[in-house]
């Protein structure tokens, strides 16, 4: 399989939806070849960013619409979420982990984190002139 065309879905911006991007994307990392390990890794992380743009992105307003495009090139599964916002201002520090998971600090705040740990390459703030592109990409072993 070389150089998939881009497959595109359009989601609503409601928490819930994000399932239907997790699912597409599984989906389509199958196709490409991916164990299921990593597909695994991949729907967290896709559904952390759609739940990003939700919430952050487009602030939860019913009529925004999020929209998740996939290609696969060069064995680099890419990604690419786009919401109506503005970007992120500045990317939030490491969090304590330890703490949230001993409940000493609310167990919100770990997205972007999470994030970083499960793909291999995460790209924040591209903007164009439809809105905030948040890319993140999976190399497939060869």
């Amino acid at each position: 399989m070389l150089n998939e065309p881009m497959v595109e879905v359009s989601l609503p911006n409601k928490v819930g939806y994000e399932r239907i991007a997790m699912e597409c994307s599984a989906s389509f990392a199958r196709i490409a070849g991916f164990v299921q390990e990593r597909i695994e890794d991949l729907k967290t992380a896709v559904s952390e960013v759609c739940l990003n743009a939700i919430e952050h992105g487009n602030k939860g307003r019913p009529e925004a619409r999020v929209i998740v495009a996939m290609n696969f090139e060069d064995d680099t599964l890419s990604v690419f979420v786009r919401d109506e916002g503005s970007g992120i201002s500045e990317l939030p520090q490491k969090p304590d982990v330890e703490k949230k998971l001993e409940n000493l600090e609310a167990p919100r705040g770990l997205g972007i984190y999470l994030i970083k740990q499960l793909v291999d390459d995460v790209e924040f703030n591209q903007m164009t002139q439809d809105g905030h592109v948040v890319r993140i990409a999976m190399r497939r072993p060869r």
